[in-house]
């Protein structure tokens, strides 16, 4: 009898204690999170005309030659990583080129525009490749119609 109230207490603490931060805690934080930053909460998700096609958190996987494509699974650390260097959305742009027949120069400035330092305006140079797709899917409907749905 006397073991079993020894035993009582911290039984009831470790019960109490896993409902509070194993299923409370994390209930509250994703309500709290969903609805103070419901696009970050959900994923940063993209939508064209309504469907959900990806999110900008995550490479996709680009089949086309009209797109960049994500680095290849062994150069990125989680096989996942949206973002290219610079040099790697560079080296794709005459196979992008001649896919779409946009010029090589034009496609330099858009990669440029889309580049962004790893640490303010300093760093490596990368490209989201997802949200550089989506530039050019929304900027050139006529070649890229097939993807969205919509004739140019």
């Amino acid at each position: 009898m006397k073991t079993m109230e020894l035993v009582k207490t911290p039984l009831l603490l470790a019960i109490v204690s896993m409902l509070i931060c194993g299923i409370a805690y994390p209930i509250a934080i994703a309500l709290i999170a969903g609805g103070a930053f419901p696009f970050q909460a959900n994923g940063e998700q993209i939508t064209i005309n309504g469907t959900v096609v990806g999110s900008h958190l995550m490479a996709q996987s680009f089949n086309s030659s009209v797109f960049f494509h994500p680095e290849p699974a062994n150069f990125s650390a989680s096989g996942v990583d949206p973002t290219i260097t610079l040099a790697y959305a560079e080296s794709q742009i005459p196979a992008v080129s001649n896919a779409t027949g946009l010029s090589s120069s034009l496609l330099v400035g858009i990669v440029n525009n889309q580049s962004r330092y790893t640490m303010f305006f300093f760093g490596t140079k990368y490209v989201n490749v997802v949200n550089l797709n989506l530039y050019l899917i929304n900027n050139y409907p006529a070649i890229y119609s097939k993807f969205t749905g919509h004739s140019a």
